[in-house]
């Protein structure tokens, strides 16, 4: 028994070698970009990585909050404010700064994030990920109420409508520029006379 233990050991320490040896050798070709595509054993290595974050109680914990058309419209606020960012409104990860993530932020709608249970994706939330671009958005609310009603948001992306993910772009956060775009259209739209932003000043 105890040389089979031994053998898989070596076994597993020339794994981590070779693997570590090709890594190594393709960097030197390629470089470590943050464009490129993450390949089958990184995807792997991130897949772990996320499953030893998660302590063993995250699994069975259960959402505490009734889901409701209240709480699905709190959660989409807060989606749209906080993660669409990276993770877009509909959950795909297609935004400029998601698509310059490495590794990239996972297709929310796919079964690898929505086979999680409540209580794993509530923990993710609260706590992040190591060594990933996950933040941890520890709420500061009693119980993390804004985290639970995200999970439950979560759960509804892969049946959003077209039309609801173009609804979520009102609340999305705004420079000043996009607001005065917008003041300046909808006076358009309604007939008044468009007044010109006025130029900055830049100093020197």
């Amino acid at each position: 028994m105890r040389s089979l233990i031994w053998f898989l050991a070596g076994a597993l320490a020339l794994a981590v070698i070779v693997c570590a040896a090709a890594l190594i050798f393709v960097t030197r070709a390629k470089g470590f970009s943050a464009r490129a595509q993450p390949s089958v054993l990184e995807k792997m290595a991130a897949q772990t990585a996320r499953a030893l974050a998660l302590p063993s109680g995250a699994r069975e914990k259960k959402n505490p909050v009734v889901n409701s058309k209240e709480v699905l419209a709190d959660g989409k606020a807060h989606w749209a404010d906080h993660c669409a960012f990276c993770h877009a409104n509909d959950g795909s990860g297609q935004t400029e700064m998601g698509r310059g993530m490495y590794p990239p932020p996972p297709d929310m709608r796919k079964e690898p994030t929505q086979q999680l249970t409540d209580g794993e994706l509530f923990y993710i939330i609260e706590n992040g990920i190591r060594l990933t671009g996950m933040p941890a958005w520890g709420s500061s609310e009693p119980a993390g109420q804004d985290s639970w009603k995200l999970v439950h948001f979560i759960r509804h992306l892969p049946t959003m409508s077209a039309s609801e993910v173009k609804e979520m772009e009102k609340l999305n956060p705004k420079s000043p520029e996009e607001y005065e775009e917008e003041k300046q259209e909808e006076q358009f739209l309604k007939g008044q006379p468009v007044k010109e932003a006025p130029m900055q000043q830049h100093h020197h």
